[in-house]
């Protein structure tokens, strides 16, 4: 993407997107379409995306803050327009780190909450096949998704579904009163692995709600694991 004269706010590393995604009934998401933007399609069809990834080398203008520098987040999003930007709203995002929760909550009025959190990557000798897990919540809380990969890493077809997926590059979100804050994020394109297996243990209703969270719970539609790469979330702006 084309680098723009705007100011940073945030800067890491993300890496091993695991990405599970299902198609749903757009009313489902229509309470949660930030004002100014539009539900955005593929194939005629409307996802949302579960994903777990790794923050690392975090950064917020710059400066690494003690003990949040690596963690984990599992959020769910959908997708949405606004003209010709596409972007994603985050319906819920989890991390570990309380200090990540409350900047995030406040800078961008994103639905952050913070619980205890955990992953494991395995390599196979072979390196195409890789068990990635995330878990969230602790006790009978607890839920987590895990995958094992089938390919070497691939750049999606352009018009593909994992294209669409991972070339969002704007967020969005509603901060009440009729308000929305936009936001760029810049990577380059990720490169992704084929799933062979997906699941999600654990209730998610507690977490997503009783109709979303069943879905979830639900074999995934798509399944794909992106590498990921350095990142740049740069500060929103309220639109009129």
């Amino acid at each position: 993407m084309k680098m723009e004269q705007q100011q940073a706010f945030l800067t890491a590393e993300w890496n091993h997107l695991l990405m599970f995604n299902y198609a749903v009934d757009p009313a489902l998401l229509e309470s949660h379409v930030p004002k100014g933007t539009e539900l955005d399609s593929f194939d005629g069809r409307t996802y949302v995306s579960l994903i777990g990834f790794e923050f690392n080398d975090t950064r917020i203008s710059g400066v690494r803050i003690p003990f949040h520098g690596s963690f984990e987040e599992v959020n769910l999003r959908f997708y949405v327009r606004r003209s010709q930007k596409r972007g994603v709203v985050f319906i819920r995002e989890l991390v570990p780190k309380w200090g990540v929760a409350a900047v995030a909550r406040v800078a961008y009025g994103e639905r952050y909450s913070c619980t205890p959190m955990t992953h494991r990557i395995h390599y196979r000798l072979d390196r195409d096949v890789i068990e990635v897990e995330y878990s969230w919540g602790k006790g009978a809380s607890t839920c987590a998704m895990r995958a094992e990969t089938e390919s070497a890493p691939y750049l999606p077809v352009g018009g593909s579904l994992g294209q669409f997926i991972t070339e969002h590059y704007w967020g969005y979100a509603s901060r009440g009163r009729g308000l929305t804050i936009e936001y760029e994020v810049q990577h380059q394109r990720w490169q992704v692995r084929g799933v062979r297996s997906a699941e999600v243990s654990g209730d998610a209703t507690q977490y997503y709600g009783a109709e979303l969270g069943r879905i979830v719970m639900q074999p995934p539609d798509s399944a794909f694991l992106a590498e990921g790469s350095t990142v740049t979330v740069f500060k929103g702006i309220r639109l009129d």
